[in-house]
């Protein structure tokens, strides 16, 4: 089994598979003063061809740091919004084979009320919990995509990837 530590979330490190916006603390262009200040756009993300965006939860619950399933979405963009704890999260290169290659595996470290946007075709998959025994994770795609476009892979016991904290 490989290991993989945990990576603080930055853009100079996770630019290649997306990115993120900081929703507690927003910055930015704004409209408005207080007491109403809109932070527009603050973080794009392409729905492909479908036109109907969809807001899910994902309810994680502690379990063993071993990555043991991942999956892409080849026409839309995924964010993922850690409502209640910070989580982690996995990400690989989008690949031509249908299965994630353990080596490029990395682990991000994403705090509470940060939105991540990963990119077409980059492997990911459920958070992991950090100090909670739960996290509720907000996550936005186009309505049924866990139906028309998702390609699941269940890694071999050989491959699964320990992370390391």
């Amino acid at each position: 089994m490989m290991n993989v530590k945990v990576k603080e979330l930055s853009l100079e490190e996770f630019r290649k598979y997306g990115a993120y916006a900081d929703m507690l603390n927003p910055d930015g262009i704004k409209i408005g003063e207080s007491p109403i200040e809109f932070y527009r756009d603050a973080l794009p993300f392409s729905l492909g061809q479908m036109t109907a965006p969809s807001l899910s939860v994902c309810r994680v619950g502690s379990r063993p740091y071993v990555i043991d399933m991942s999956e892409y979405h080849s026409a839309t963009s995924e964010i993922n919004l850690p409502l209640d704890g910070d989580m982690l999260m996995h990400v690989a290169p989008a690949s031509a084979e249908n299965k994630i290659d353990p080596a490029q595996v990395e682990v991000f470290r994403i705090p509470k009320g940060t939105a991540v946007m990963i990119y077409p075709g980059v492997w990911h998959h459920a958070a992991f919990t950090v100090d909670t025994e739960a996290v509720l994770v907000l996550v936005v795609l186009p309505q049924r995509t866990y139906a028309n476009d998702s390609f699941v892979y269940s890694i071999p016991k050989e491959d699964q990837i320990q992370i390391e904290r």
